[in-house]
């Protein structure tokens, strides 16, 4: 019971989180197409992604419910129903016109390029900080030795 509540807190958190950022993304995108307010029915639809997405954080990149899986596949676990989620809060509503081609074809396309640039960030992330954690061993192991 104890994980679990762990579990639903670290959720809660992750969510407001990801809530208040799309907020403040919205709110910018907003500004600059001169809307005066943001609707309700956006910030629903807001906060259906952000809990949803999180959710779907949890499940693919943590051991709580899926205890041994590659990155790449946990990747997809993440990355297809993420965009069904997109896009079905995109369809419900309205995000764009949802009966033109072009504009779904926009959509997955900027969801692809978003998800590879964060995918690259977050790996050039984790490269860098193993260099600098390989380097603070090095200099721990010496001083270890030195020690002797």
């Amino acid at each position: 019971m104890k994980n679990f509540l762990e579990g639903v807190l670290a959720w809660k958190t992750a969510a407001a989180f990801m809530f208040s950022g799309s907020v403040v993304v919205c709110v910018i995108i907003m500004l600059f197409t001169g809307a005066d307010s943001v609707p309700i029915p956006v910030l629903a639809s807001l906060l259906l992604v952000s809990t949803g997405g999180t959710f779907l954080q949890l499940l693919a990149f943590t051991d709580r419910m899926i205890k041994r899986l590659r990155y790449t596949a946990r990747m997809v676990v993440f990355a297809i129903p993420f965009l069904l989620l997109l896009a079905a809060n995109a369809y419900l509503f309205r995000w764009f016109p949802i009966h033109d081609t072009l504009h779904w074809l926009t959509f997955v396309g900027i969801f692809f390029v978003t998800f590879m640039g964060g995918t690259a960030a977050f790996e050039l992330y984790f490269h860098v900080m193993g260099k600098k954690y390989d380097g603070l061993l090095g200099q721990y192991r010496k001083q270890k030795e030195s020690e002797k």
